[in-house]
């Protein structure tokens, strides 16, 4: 059952970068992560009030919240949504799987945790890795002020999607439910992003087509619930460091889809790139029961 639950968390998640570039079009980005998350956040709201599951907080928890939501479920997504039009998808979770490496840091800022010494070597082998990944498409355009936005943006993104999980870490060790935090938290992010929607005059209408709109709803249903009640069955079950090995498989399947579908061609710099840096995520969860990283949500 643990082999069935870890591939199923693999696969859907390893595959809601594809989707993200199924959405690319005239709907603006922060309208395409409203929505999304709209469906997302009304359905796991339902499904804790019908259960039972949904936990009381205190208003300082949920201004907490408020924060996680900007940080995992609102801004980090526009930057992932917005870089999706200057990189192909597939390179920017190899980019995300680099979270690792900046919960490291976060966790020393903020919790005074300070990295094993193996951190040092993980985060040399992974900045080394994205950039002989990239070299190919720098030395074809040059410095190009596109594509450089396009892997800052997603390092932007991938830096928020770690602070939320500092935020994670913050709900857990006030012994608050992960569950009702996510939900409250997504609630949150949906809010603010339709706010920043309608301060920027943004149409809500969507793409009536079958991409668009199987792409929203396997990114709503599969990728932010589906996804999320599989994971954190699994992190019950075998424990939240084990549970975070996936985040090593992301990019393999991420990168496989986009060679299928956004023409992603392999060189020899974007193997050994991505072998460094999966290499460099590898060295970083080593004997995880000293180094515990907290993995709270993905896209």
């Amino acid at each position: 059952m643990n082999a069935l639950l870890y591939a199923l968390v693999v696969v859907i998640w390893g595959t809601t970068w594809i989707a993200i570039f199924l959405q690319q079009g005239p709907v603006p980005e922060a309208v395409s992560i409203f929505w999304r998350f709209a469906i997302a956040s009304v359905t796991m709201l339902t499904i804790l009030l019908c259960l039972r599951r949904l936990r009381p907080m205190t208003l300082r928890d949920h201004l907490f919240c408020v924060l996680q939501g900007c940080c995992v479920f609102g801004f980090n997504f526009l930057c992932f949504y917005t870089a999706a039009k200057w990189i192909n998808t597939g390179l920017e979770s190899v980019i995300f799987s680099m979270a690792v490496l900046f919960n490291a840091i976060n966790s020393f800022l903020f919790y005074r945790q300070t990295p094993p010494k193996r951190f040092y070597l993980a985060a040399f082998l992974g900045l080394a890795g994205i950039i002989i990944l990239f070299w190919q498409d720098l030395r074809a355009v040059g410095m190009s002020s596109t594509l450089l936005a396009g892997i800052l943006l997603s390092a932007l993104g991938t830096y928020g999607f770690s602070l939320g999980n500092m935020l994670s870490m913050r709900h857990q060790r006030r012994g608050l439910e992960t569950l009702t935090t996510n939900t409250w938290a997504m609630l949150y992010g949906t809010a603010i992003i339709g706010v920043i929607a309608m301060l920027r005059g943004d149409s809500f209408a969507i793409q009536w087509t079958v991409s668009y709109v199987g792409a929203l709803l396997y990114l709503a249903i599969f990728g932010s619930v589906i996804a999320f009640g599989v994971y954190f069955t699994l992190v019950g079950r075998i424990g939240a460091s084990n549970a975070a090995y996936s985040t090593l498989l992301f990019p393999l399947v991420a990168l496989t889809l986009s060679t299928m579908y956004e023409g992603y061609q392999w060189h020899a710099n974007a193997i050994i790139g991505l072998v460094l840096i999966l290499l460099g995520n590898l060295v970083m969860f080593a004997k995880p029961q000293i180094w515990r990283m907290p993995f709270a949500s993905r896209a």
